[in-house]
């Protein structure tokens, strides 16, 4: 009875031991690594995450001392940025700046590093963003539709 039992012991730990699987993951180096791209994560559907946002955006914005700026800002996936301005009616030469850009916490808003003295702050909206104030606030009143830039 002893051999009967040992012998269904021993069948038993074969069997189970056979069935295992392995809990590992195969990893292919055939691939690039994943760029960081520096944008904060957010929870749930937002301009972030749910848009097609990538592209170039144009549009003439309002300015006090001249007939408008002629705006064009490109943003990437990538994070960067490429910001150029044109003041018409004066006698400037038309201003190029790139650099890196960030999502804010909510994922609707992005401000661009290392623009100096222009309020670096759009809200991002379906192929449209908006000209943000210094403060970071949404522009009001009957100018409120020229702070927009539109997706080309």
């Amino acid at each position: 009875m002893r051999k009967i039992n040992l012998l269904t012991l021993i069948s038993l730990f074969i069997f189970f031991s056979c069935q295992s699987e392995k809990n590992t993951e195969t990893v292919n180096d055939d691939f690039p690594e994943t760029i960081e791209v520096p944008m904060n994560p957010s929870p749930g559907d937002n301009s972030m995450n749910a848009l097609d946002w990538e592209g170039t955006y144009v549009g003439t914005l309002p300015c006090a001392d001249c007939e408008g700026i002629e705006t064009e800002l490109t943003i990437n996936y990538d994070g960067t940025y490429s910001y150029k301005t044109n003041y018409l009616g004066k006698e400037l030469e038309a201003e190029e700046v790139t650099g890196t850009f960030q999502w804010d916490e909510n994922g609707s808003v992005i401000t661009l590093v290392g623009l100096d003295g222009a309020p670096g702050k759009y809200k991002v909206g379906e192929n449209r963003i908006w000209h943000l104030d210094m403060e970071g606030k949404q522009i009001e009143g009957d100018l409120a539709d020229k702070y927009i830039l539109t997706k080309q």
